[in-house]
């Protein structure tokens, strides 16, 4: 019988734990949303939002639920231009949808800024279309600004960041329109499928690479 070749393993490998089997990848065009007004949303509970996009939301969705002052991470789509979106028709790469996390914070814990920095600090930032294995437009990432308060700050921390790695970073900056909830069984996924290979393989080890970056921030026991 003939052996496989050791790379071809890997590949077939690689693809297996990816998030995402069919979405299709686009270059990085502008958004129609970047002329529209943001949407402000009003605090729930003492509780204010914010919203992110950075590859599978699996991933950040347990990065976020990690940070001190998050008391609820939920995973959906937003960013792009049809309505109520799913997991297989925003896989298509023609939504316009990211794959998104709706972060639930307490203000006098963790302010916006640092929740900013956390999105930057969790990812590749320079990588364009995707995260790690996962890529497609709806893999990109986002972060949604609801004022001019919050743009402003996204804006220089992107801007610093470009300029310490003298790269370009890939993060588009939209004004929040509307967040869509995602199924179900997308909720608390990482935690609720510590054995899934891409959870092994991909999300779990983007969590402790994070957790490492920014010790102070990770609540206890977590």
């Amino acid at each position: 019988m003939k052996k496989i070749p050791y790379i071809i393993v890997l590949t077939i490998s690689f693809l297996f734990i990816s998030c995402q089997s069919n979405g299709q990848s686009t270059k990085n065009e502008k958004n129609p949303l970047q002329n529209i007004n943001p949407v402000e949303v009003p605090m729930v509970d003492g509780l204010d939002r914010a919203y992110f996009a950075s590859g599978c939301f699996w991933c950040v969705e347990a990065i976020y639920e990690s940070v001190k002052g998050v008391k609820e991470s939920i995973s959906g789509y937003s960013g792009g231009h049809t309505k109520n979106p799913t997991y297989q028709s925003s896989n298509t790469g023609r939504t316009g949808h990211a794959e998104a996390v709706e972060i639930y914070y307490d203000p006098n814990v963790v302010s916006f800024a640092t929740l900013v920095d956390v999105y930057f600090g969790s990812q590749n930032p320079t990588q364009v279309n995707g995260q790690g294995p996962d890529h497609g437009s709806q893999y990109r990432s986002i972060i949604f600004y609801q004022n001019e308060e919050q743009k402003k700050i996204i804006e220089q921390k992107k801007k610093a960041l470009g300029k310490k790695l003298n790269r370009k970073i890939a993060a588009e900056i939209l004004p929040f329109q509307k967040f869509w909830i995602g199924e179900d069984y997308h909720q608390d996924y990482e935690k609720r499928n510590p054995y899934n290979p891409y959870i092994r393989n991909v999300s779990i080890p983007r969590l402790k690479r994070f957790q490492s970056k920014f010790p102070e921030l990770i609540k206890k026991n977590h």
